[in-house]
């Protein structure tokens, strides 16, 4: 098997070139200067002076650094652009890049599920299809040859090539998804040998590398010829795994019983996104754990925790002016936040990877929160010209009431709630979420081990309700500081745009998050209830919707993934 490591020809041929790559200006691409009006200079291995060298005269009559300051450069070479050309690996000679197109990757782009896309990729019936079955075959040869080589158990392998190289699932995992007797077959049929300890498994009815028993996850251990707990899993809690525990769904969610009289909510969206079916299911559960459980856990265990509200739904019925729908779609997300504060059973939201927007506002006002140590979470909606409307800019504005202390300058937290939120500041770890003011020291936890996070809510859960949980009392005394705050926010808005940290439509955006965040334009601070905050939290959201710049905003971030400035 190791004789697959030995070079082939044309990299041999490379590296006495010193086609190296950038440090020797080309390697399997090349770039290079192009006069204007005139074609790039193709070169082979068999040319004796340096392409480099021959790129700077093809483009160049004269260099200013080299000729002294005196002389020009061509007028000519000023208007050259640059040109990417790539090696021909038949010729060794370098020329314009062609785009290939492969049906196979196609048809997988646009799918969302991983195991779908292994599928597709690998049954392909052309070129793409061919290079994925390759490829594929000789990993899976490979990785079942070196156990035990390199390592006794082959989840090892797995884990170890998920967290180096940032793969979500491992090579037995993959040879799974596929099916492993049918591309043993194939295997076979490209001669292509993996281990006999495989053909030894199939042989003994056991069809796959790993399988879930009551929750818990085996792996096929050669050895014994057996499966075998993952070491150190016991006490995890998989939520994918248990199927078999699913005690209410709908199309978006899925409510599972953990044990011990605890639930736990799972939705599966693009990007885990929030929408109308994500909302109802959270509304269900709730539901559902105050007439027969102890405690709702919130979690999943996907790439990401939540990207936030469905960004396309709000864009659509403001495009086309649905205000109605979306001031029903607002009130829904609100009304959901609310139920999960003021539930009869503790709610613990455990999330991980990206938090953000309503993801971000689901925690904001859970009972207690346990995030996995790797949480980016955050309120980005200033980013696509809206400001946090699923009772976001409420429950910051009620925080910084909360922190207040007596005689204490009272806008100093305020302020740092705004800027965070203005600057649609996202943390880079639950660590920092603390110093962002999103956690709450002595109250939300981390999990190191991102796998124990939903067990570690669960405890919380139980321990809330041995101590006698009982349901919040509903506020009615935030403490706002209308004109005042809003003459602070205000200024500090200003000094950013003179310094064109922001621009017109940010310092705008701000003022309407001020407006909300102070209470609206009272003439001196005051207590006001959680509803009024709500009622200017959404009049601000639908009265954005209407606006031109966020509506561009809007649909940039749909259309090519990345924030619009203007």
């Amino acid at each position: 098997m190791k004789d697959i490591f030995k070079l082939p020809a044309f990299l041999e041929q490379m590296i006495t070139n010193k086609w190296l790559g950038d440090k020797t200006g080309q390697g399997f691409y090349k770039k290079v200067k192009v006069p204007a009006g005139g074609p790039a200079m193709v070169y082979s291995d068999r040319d004796t002076d340096s392409s480099k060298a021959k790129a700077e005269k093809a483009t160049f009559t004269t260099s200013p650094e080299n000729r002294g300051d005196e002389r020009k450069a061509d007028p000519i070479a000023s208007a050259a652009k640059s040109e990417i050309l790539t090696l021909n690996l038949q010729t060794m000679e370098y020329g314009p890049k062609q785009k290939a197109r492969f049906a196979t990757l196609e048809t997988a782009k646009p799918v969302d599920d991983l195991n779908q896309r292994l599928k597709i990729l690998y049954a392909g019936k052309d070129k793409a299809g061919d290079f994925y079955r390759l490829l594929h075959h000789m990993m899976f040869a490979y990785a079942s040859n070196r156990i035990p080589e390199i390592a006794d158990e082959l989840y090892k392998i797995d884990d170890a090539i998920k967290a180096g190289f940032g793969w979500e699932i491992g090579i037995f995992e993959s040879w799974d998804v596929l099916g492993t007797a049918k591309v043993l077959e194939h295997m076979k049929a490209a001669n292509v040998k993996p281990a006999g300890w495989v053909q030894e498994m199939l042989d003994k009815g056991f069809t796959t590398f790993y399988k879930t028993e009551h929750g818990q996850r085996k792996y096929y251990d050669m050895r014994t010829g057996s499966y075998q707990l993952i070491p150190g899993t016991g006490s995890f809690i998989l939520l994918e795994h248990l199927d078999d525990k699913v005690v209410w769904k709908n199309s978006a969610c899925k409510l599972y019983d953990i044990g011990d009289d605890v639930v736990a909510l799972r939705w599966n969206t693009k990007m885990n996104s929030i929408g109308g079916e994500v909302l109802e299911g959270v509304m269900k559960s709730i539901a559902i754990a105050e007439e027969k459980y102890k405690g709702l856990v919130i979690a999943n265990s996907d790439a990401n925790f939540s990207a936030g509200a469905n960004v396309g739904l709000i864009f659509m019925f403001a495009a086309e002016q649905e205000y109605d729908e979306l001031d029903f779609a607002i009130r829904q997300f609100q009304n959901t936040t609310m139920r999960l504060r003021y539930s009869s059973v503790p709610v613990i939201v455990a999330p991980h990877g990206l938090t953000l927007g309503g993801g971000c506002e689901m925690c904001l006002h859970a009972d207690a929160v346990q995030a996995a140590a790797e949480s980016y979470i955050g309120l980005v909606e200033m980013g696509v010209g809206l400001i946090p409307g699923g009772g976001g800019s409420k429950e910051l504005a009620l925080r910084a009431s909360d922190r207040n202390i007596k005689e204490d300058v009272e806008l100093n937290y305020l302020q740092q709630l705004f800027i965070n939120v203005g600057t649609a500041k996202v943390s880079t770890s639950a660590h920092e979420a603390f110093d962002n003011f999103i956690l709450r020291k002595g109250h939300d936890a981390i999990s190191i081990n991102p796998d124990r996070r939903i067990a570690d809510a669960k405890r919380k859960v139980l321990m809330l309700w041995e101590q006698g949980y009982t349901q919040p009392a509903l506020r009615n005394n935030i403490r706002v500081q209308g004109r005042t705050g809003l003459g602070a926010l205000h200024s500090g808005l200003h000094g950013m745009r003179m310094g064109n940290y922001i621009s017109d439509y940010d310092k705008f955006l701000g003022e309407k998050l001020a407006y909300v965040m102070c209470g609206g334009d009272l003439s001196y601070a005051t207590n006001v209830s959680e509803q009024y905050l709500l009622d200017l939290e959404r009049e601000v959201f639908l009265s954005l919707c209407g606006q031109r710049k966020t509506l561009e905003r809007l649909q940039s971030i749909l259309q090519t993934g990345k924030p619009l400035r203007n």
